[in-house]
């Protein structure tokens, strides 16, 4: 886990519900959210619709399975819930990212899967709750694997 994610862990305890402890925690941020903001550079205006398309979506399947995303966010995986928690911007080297405030929750017993796939500097990550698939995407060195698998673990 990196020290930014070890810093969301420590940040979102004070949010939890008695008894509740942060297992994982992932900075994620709606899929589509890189190529939208260069494509105001190198990708172009393709480049910004193409990424505008693709956090809408995020957004819209989100909403249907009763998630709150933000840019960035953290997801934070707890024995009862998938929280999607409003974070600051991550800086690097532990710095920034600071805890604001937890944006929404569902129960473990409602989330089917976790997906993750490696592509070049990124992953993307797809969460399968409530009958949606909630596109996300996060850098290379993020925890998902260990997001996926945990969740895995938790519901045998």
């Amino acid at each position: 886990m990196s020290k930014q994610e070890t810093k969301i862990i420590e940040g979102v305890r004070a949010l939890l519900q008695q008894g509740e402890e942060p297992l994982v925690a992932v900075i994620a941020q709606p899929k589509g959210t890189t190529k939208a903001a260069a494509g105001t550079g190198a990708l172009g205006a393709a480049g910004a619709a193409m990424g505008g398309g693709e956090r809408r979506r995020s957004h819209e399947s989100a909403e249907g399975a009763g998630l709150v995303l933000a840019s960035p966010c953290a997801l934070v995986l707890t024995r009862q819930h998938l929280l999607t928690v409003k974070v600051g911007a991550p800086i690097g080297l532990g710095l920034g990212g600071k805890v604001k405030e937890v944006l929404s929750a569902v129960p473990v017993a409602e989330v089917d899967g976790i997906d993750v796939k490696k592509v070049a500097l990124r992953q993307n990550i797809t969460i399968h709750v409530r009958g949606q698939s909630v596109a996300l995407e996060a850098n290379a060195a993020a925890s998902a694997r260990e997001l996926a698998d945990t969740l895995a673990s938790l519901k045998g």
